[in-house]
Formats: C-alpha cells, structure tokens, sequence
C-alpha cells in the first residue's frame, strides 16, 4: 500500500509541511510557480535549499507585500472571516478535491477557534491561522497531497513543544488552545524544546489527512524529505516525511453470535440499534434452522476487543439469548477519508476509500436523503448535481 509516514518529532507547522512534502515532487520549481499562479499576487510562495544540524532540507517561505510569515508579522495581516476564505478557496484555480480539502481544513480552524472562543463559527475572524500565509499554506499542502495520492497517511505521536507563545489575544501556554484542541484524540508530547512546535494549521492539516498516529511501521522507503523551520534548535527542526509501500496490515476484531429463534422481528431491531450504539462496528442478521425444526435468526456483531464486554451485556439485555459464541477474526480494510462536496442543492458529504490499488467514493446517503426531501427532488438528481 502506497503510505505517507509523517514524523512529528518536531511538530507540525503548514510552511514545514509543504516544504517536506515538496521534496517529494520531482518539478519542483514548476510547483512552485503553479502555487504562485494560484495565489494571483496575494502571497508569493518561494523554497530554497537549507539545513539542520548537517541535514538538507528544503525551507519554504510566504511573503506578503515583501514581509516573511513570522509571528510578529502575523498581527499586521487583515483579519479574515471564515466566510472570506470560503469564498477565496471557492474562486481558487484548483482541482475540486483541493477545492474540498482546503475548505475542510478551515472549517477545522473555524470550528476550533469559535469553541476556543465561545462564538458562533461565523463570527470567529482569524488572527494567525486565517490570513493569506495560511492559505497559502493549506492549499499548497492540499495540492501536493493530491499529486502524491497516498492511499494511506499515518503519523507519528505529535511534539507540541513548550512554554508560551505571543499571539494578538497576549501570551498563551504551548500549545496553543485552537491547536490543543485540534489535536484532542490525537497521542501528543511535551519534549525539551521550549517553544511552539505545533502550529493550529499544522494540527489541523493533520487531524484532517492522517489515518492513523503511531510508530512507523515496516516500510519500503522510495522516497524522504525534509521540511525545516526558521529557528534554530539543539535538535534538528524539521518535519520528515517518508514515502513508500507498507504490507497489508490484519485488523484483530471478535465476532459475537448466538442463535435466536423466540424474538419478533421488532425486537430484533431494536436489538441491532442498541449494539450499534455500544460500539459495534457493525451487526447483521441471517436466517437459520435451529433444533425442533424452528426457523431461527443467527445474530452476529463484529467489534473491537475493547467493546466486548459493553457488548456482551447488550446482546444479554435485549434479546433472548442464553449464551454468545466468540470468534477471533483478521480484517482487512481500506483507508478512509471524508469531505465535503457542493451540489445543486447544498452541501454533500463524501465518502472515499483507498487501498489495495483501489479508489473510489460515493455520498452519504442521509445528506442525499435530506436534501431530497427540502427540495423535493428525487435522490438521484440530488446525486447527478453534486459537482
């Protein structure tokens, strides 16, 4: 399976993701002028070769009217809404999947900030993560992940680094709270570096690509690059990001079944709610003859070992069974993502799924659903519009 490993040994910053992700791409000054096309004149994005600690790298900056993103720099930019950057993403000469992917990263950030906050998403107006740097940062990132077309993303545990950070509100603890929440769910670390590794558009960019955070598995490395900071630490400072295939790798899950054959099928289907609600990953029901002659129901629930107990009392509350077999079983599954796609009648939720030289997406049926239903369509038009 073609995997993107991304180590955060270092955190996580946009300008060092594009720059690790950009020594992955064999024309890279053609990149560069395509991203500077894109970006019509608000930032101009420029890369140049660098070191940490005796390693190359590639340093990639965003100048504004002259001036390189900084964080002193950042308080001088205009203040953007997040319907702004929905509006500059939607005019933005890019693919409809960068389109997607760059407005889900911000809503993201947007979604971040309003509960930091405490207001309404459409009020929230970002200070270091919405101006044109950050954009430029994001798009390029988007853009780079769709010329690479990893079918799977993993990560390492994420560095947040240490201390305290300036920023327009006064100074704020490492991290900082947008990206210490973006990252919650995510396995983090406070290392010896005092400073802000992990910047709310690194996280971001992170919660919404990456698969899976852990050590990096075995891997056939065809290709590595390295993304370097502007300061300068004891410690290389930079973000790694390593290409190549990875086996297959067998998900451990139980089966838990028994045999029913005294329920109504009412009841049966409330049964089947209720063990999705405890954590099944999936149930499913299939005819069977049992003893007596008596047509009967085989009860099936697939789950993580975690959830088994929740789900023995489950399947013990609310159906009839005296007893539950369990079943160790290897799956394999294809890597998921999800984002967000325009139709003629609002806003579609995506599907896609990648693996095994396979890629393909569908929407999700209750948004087809629901927007038939306000509009009064059938599904399939709703389905034909999406764009």
């Amino acid at each position: 399976m073609k995997t993107l490993y991304i180590d955060c040994a270092m955190g996580a910053a946009g300008d060092m993701l594009t720059a690790a992700l950009l020594e992955l791409v064999e024309d890279k000054t053609g990149f560069i002028a395509h991203m500077n096309a894109i970006l019509g004149g608000k930032a101009v994005l420029s890369a140049a070769p660098d070191a940490k600690c005796g390693v190359r790298g590639t340093h990639v900056t965003v100048s504004i009217n002259g001036d390189e993103e900084g964080e002193e720099l950042h308080h001088h930019h205009h203040h953007t809404s997040i319907a702004e950057i929905r509006d500059y993403i939607a005019a933005a000469p890019v693919s409809e999947k960068v389109r997607a992917d760059a407005l889900n990263v911000f809503n993201l950030l947007a979604e971040a900030e309003a509960a930091v906050h405490g207001r309404p998403i459409e009020n929230v107006h970002f200070h270091e993560v919405g101006s044109i740097d950050a954009l430029a940062d994001v798009l390029s990132v988007c853009s780079l992940m769709e010329l690479l077309s990893p079918e799977q993303v993993l990560a390492s545990p994420v560095n947040v680094g240490g201390g305290t950070v300036k920023c327009a509100h006064g100074v704020l603890p490492v991290p900082a709270p947008a990206t210490e929440r973006l990252l919650r769910g995510i396995p983090t670390y406070s290392g010896q570096v005092k400073s802000e590794l992990c910047t709310p558009t690194g996280a971001a960019l992170l919660k919404y690509y990456v698969n899976r955070f852990e050590a990096q598995p075995p891997m056939t490395v065809s290709a590595c690059g390295y993304g370097t900071g502007k300061k300068d630490f004891p410690v290389m400072n930079a973000v790694r990001v390593l290409l190549g295939q990875t086996e297959a790798e067998a998900e451990t899950v139980l089966e838990l079944a028994c045999n029913i054959d005294d329920m109504s099928a009412e009841e049966l289907g409330f049964a089947m709610e209720e063990l999705l609600a405890a954590g099944a990953l999936d149930v499913w029901t299939a005819p069977i003859g049992m003893k007596k002659n008596r047509p009967g129901t085989l009860l099936t629930v697939l789950c993580h070992k975690e959830k088994r107990d929740g789900l023995l009392r489950a399947l013990f509350q609310h159906t009839a069974t005296i007893g539950v077999r369990e079943r160790r079983c290897a799956r394999y599954t294809l890597a998921r993502s999800f984002y967000t796609a325009a139709s003629a009648y609002g806003d579609v939720r995506m599907k896609g799924v990648s693996g095994w030289g396979i890629t393909r997406e569908k929407p999700e049926y209750e948004d087809l659903a629901r927007l038939a239903r306000e509009n009064g369509v059938t599904l399939r038009e709703v389905k034909n519009s999406i764009k």
